[in-house]
């Protein structure tokens, strides 16, 4: 990932949840604010209800993975949060690709034109 660097902090996370936008998936929810930077801020969580170890690490993976594939469109200057939803069923790589894809648009993230980061 290029033009993006991980949230780690708790406070940061603590920050979008508050302050920032959000639109819930059938996976997934995100959470964006804009960070006043010209890179995005990426922070991915899963909590313990979402299964055991192996599958929140899983659907990170799965999240991160479909986020780098899509990074060239994604508007500079956010902070994006995804929350991982809990649900029995695990979902597949397309099936997480296809509502990355719907909240980018929701939320209005999709840069139309070349992405100048």
């Amino acid at each position: 990932m290029k033009k993006t660097i991980p949230i780690k902090c708790n406070r940061e996370f603590a920050e979008v949840y508050k302050k920032g936008k959000f639109f819930a998936g059938k996976y997934i929810v995100l959470y964006v604010l804009p960070n006043r930077l010209d890179i995005n801020r990426l922070g991915i969580t899963a909590s313990k209800k979402a299964g055991k170890s192996i599958r929140r690490n899983r659907i990170k993976r799965l999240i991160k993975e479909n986020y780098r594939m899509n990074e060239e469109l994604v508007r500079c200057g956010y902070d994006l949060v995804f929350v991982v939803r809990n649900n029995e069923i695990l979902p597949s790589y397309y099936d997480i690709k296809r509502e990355m894809g719907f909240l980018f648009r929701k939320l209005n993230l999709i840069d139309k034109g070349k992405n100048n980061c």
